[in-house]
C-alpha cells in the first residue's frame, strides 16, 4: 500500500474530523480511509450508471414485446406443469 499525505489542513478541521472518527469508534486514519474509499465507490457506481444509461445499452423491445414474451412463457410453463392458466 501507499501512504497519502494532506498538507496545510486547518487545525479546526483536523479536530472536527478526529471528533467524528471518535464518535464512530475509529481512528482518524481509518475514518479518512473510509471516506476516500466511499468516494471512489460512488464515482465507480456513477460511471456504471452513466454507461448503462446510454442508448446503445438500451433495448429495442417495447412494453408490448415484453408483455407478449411473459404471457407466452407463462402459458408454456402452465402447459408443462399441467396447470390451467389465468385469464388476465
Amino acid at each position: 500500500m501507499v501512504a497519502l499525505q494532506i498538507r496545510d489542513v486547518p487545525e479546526e478541521l483536523r479536530d472536527r474530523l478526529a471528533a467524528i472518527a471518535d464518535e464512530r469508534g475509529q481512528s482518524l486514519q481509518a475514518y479518512l480511509f473510509d471516506l476516500v474509499r466511499d468516494e471512489v465507490r460512488r464515482r465507480d457506481n456513477l460511471a456504471v450508471l452513466e454507461r448503462f444509461s446510454r442508448p446503445r445499452y438500451g433495448t429495442q423491445l417495447t412494453k408490448g414485446n415484453v408483455l407478449d414474451a411473459l404471457r407466452d412463457a407463462r402459458t408454456e410453463r402452465d402447459s408443462t406443469l399441467g396447470v390451467a392458466g389465468d385469464d388476465e
